[in-house]
Parts: structure tokens; C-alpha cells; sequence
């Protein structure tokens, strides 16, 4: 058995940038011959921090290049996630400018619902749920994992995403975008860390942006086989929501920090969703025996 697949990175223009997914395209009539074994290991051996795969809509004859509805699942090379940011623009990416499809939206039933890519001229953009955090007042029963993350730096908020498990740790705006970038976080030290798992599934370093940029980030998520993530889709619905509302602005230009880096822009809508748009490279493409 063949599925075809490609290599994205999203979240970038270019090649060696973003950050890369691998997309698995599964056709329906090979879709019950690929379970969740086979998706993990599947996963693990692309070894990208995610894989993404994507079902032909069950009951009619559309297929990648003319449907406009898809399943779609993502796996870490250990685990399965309910959201995922870039490995969905990726997917976007290879239906809508490699595969040609002409749709100016597709829809994808995901573990968090329906999700939407949209045309959005040389970029996509993303229909996500938005997952606002809540700030964490007394911080003693995890102050080892914020001390494991970013040492004795005296941080500015403490906030936290229950629908997410993600803890945000707002650096100092006394903070350059250098200092971040030089930061030296070890992820296996995190995931160690007593009171981590399972309250805690990823650690969001975030501060005020400078230049064009509103706000910088990094994330890491050792808990579910993510040491550091290049550019994060899904903490980005948080991180909008939350600098949404300290800087009195809807729409927002966003930096993630990690060595590759990525771009991502981000309008707050209505009913509790969020707008990530960005650009995807297609890197590679092939066919995956299994």
C-alpha cells in the first residue's frame, strides 16, 4: 500500500523555515486499513513534531482535487493532539496549491470540531477556536516548572489555558527579542519536572513585541514528544486571545522565536474563534510504503 505524502513548512515563504509537517493523504478506499497503530508509527517515522492525515469525505465521489470537506487527524511522533495549527495549514497548502483543488474554502472534521482554510491571496488563513487563559494568582504548586523554565527571570503574568493544558510565562517587556531567542530552556528538564504532566501538556514563553511585531513567543511541549516546536499554530490561539486583550487590538502580527522562526498573522472574530493566516512551502513529496 502507497499514500502519497509531502513535506510542508508552514508559516513560511521559503524553504528551511517555518515549521515543517509531513501531510499523508488517505484515500477512502485505503481509509480502513490505516489505524491508530499505524498513524503512530507512521508519525514517528517522519519524525516532525507533526503528521498529518487527511480522509476523503465518506459517501460521495469528491476526492483531494475537487472535495471541499475532509477528515483530518495529527499525530506527534508519540502521541495524537485535538489541535494543531501548522500541520493544518500544511494540509491546506499541498490541496489548494499543489493538488490545484479550485475550492475557496475547505472544511476539516477534526477532534476540535469543524475547521476552515480559506484562500486568503498568497497566504492562508485558518478558522481556529480561540482558547483564552486565565491568570494564575498564586503560582507555588508550580513554581518548579516555572523555575525549570525560565530560572529566577521575574516574569510579568502567569496565565493559564485549561482547554489546552498550556501555561503562558510572560517575560518582563525590560526583555529584548534576543534575550528570548538565546534563552536556554531544556525541554527534558520540563518534562521531568513533578508538577508538569498532567495539568501541564506545553510551556509558552511569550513577551511584548518590538519593531512591526506585537508580541514574540516560543513554546516547547516535551510531554507530548515536542522538545521545541518552530512555529505553533495551536498556542497561538491562545497567545492571540491573551495579547488581544492586554494590547486593545483585534488584529495582531506575531513572531515565534525558535531557530527556523515563523511569521503569523492573527485577527480575533466572533462567537470564540480566532484567524491564523500564513504562508507554507512544499519541501518534498512522495509516496510512503506501508
Amino acid at each position: 500500500m502507497e499514500i502519497e505524502t509531502f513535506v510542508v513548512d508552514s508559516f513560511s515563504s521559503k524553504p528551511f523555515a517555518g515549521n515543517p509537517a509531513a501531510v499523508c493523504l488517505i484515500r477512502r478506499d485505503i481509509a480502513d486499513r490505516i489505524n491508530d497503530v499505524t498513524m503512530t508509527k507512521i508519525a514517528a517515522e517522519m519524525n516532525l513534531s507533526e503528521t498529518a492525515f487527511v480522509v476523503e469525505k465518506e459517501g460521495d465521489a469528491s476526492t483531494f482535487q475537487t472535495g471541499s470537506e475532509f477528515g483530518l487527524r495529527w499525530f506527534t511522533p508519540t502521541v495524537e493532539v485535538d489541535l494543531c495549527g501548522h500541520a493544518t495549514l500544511a494540509t491546506s497548502a499541498v490541496l489548494l496549491h499543489r493538488l490545484e483543488n479550485p475550492n475557496h474554502e475547505l472544511r476539516f472534521r477534526t477532534k476540535s470540531g469543524v475547521l476552515k482554510a480559506v484562500r486568503n491571496g498568497e497566504e492562508i488563513t485558518l478558522d481556529f477556536p480561540l482558547n483564552p487563559p486565565k491568570h494564575i494568582e498564586h503560582t507555588s504548586d508550580i513554581q518548579p516548572l516555572i523555575t525549570t523554565a525560565v530560572g529566577d527571570i521575574p516574569l510579568q503574568d502567569v496565565q493559564y489555558s485549561p482547554s489546552t493544558k498550556k501555561l503562558l510565562l510572560r517575560l518582563p517587556d525590560s526583555f529584548t527579542r534576543t534575550q528570548l531567542e538565546n534563552l536556554e530552556v531544556d525541554p527534558q528538564a520540563l518534562k521531568q519536572t513533578p508538577q508538569g504532566e498532567p495539568l501541564v501538556k506545553g510551556v509558552i514563553l511569550t513577551m511584548r513585541g518590538t519593531g512591526e511585531y506585537d508580541f514574540l513567543s516560543r513554546y516547547f511541549a516535551p510531554w507530548v514528544g515536542i522538545p521545541e516546536d518552530p512555529v505553533t499554530g495551536a498556542a497561538h490561539t491562545v497567545l492571540a486571545s491573551y495579547w488581544s486583550e492586554q494590547l486593545g487590538k483585534r488584529r495582531l502580527f506575531a513572531r515565534q522565536c525558535s531557530a527556523r522562526g515563523g511569521d503569523v498573522r492573527v485577527e480575533i472574530g466572533e462567537g470564540g474563534r480566532v484567524f491564523l493566516s500564513g504562508r507554507a512551502y512544499i519541501v518534498l513529496e512522495g509516496k510512503l510504503r506501508v
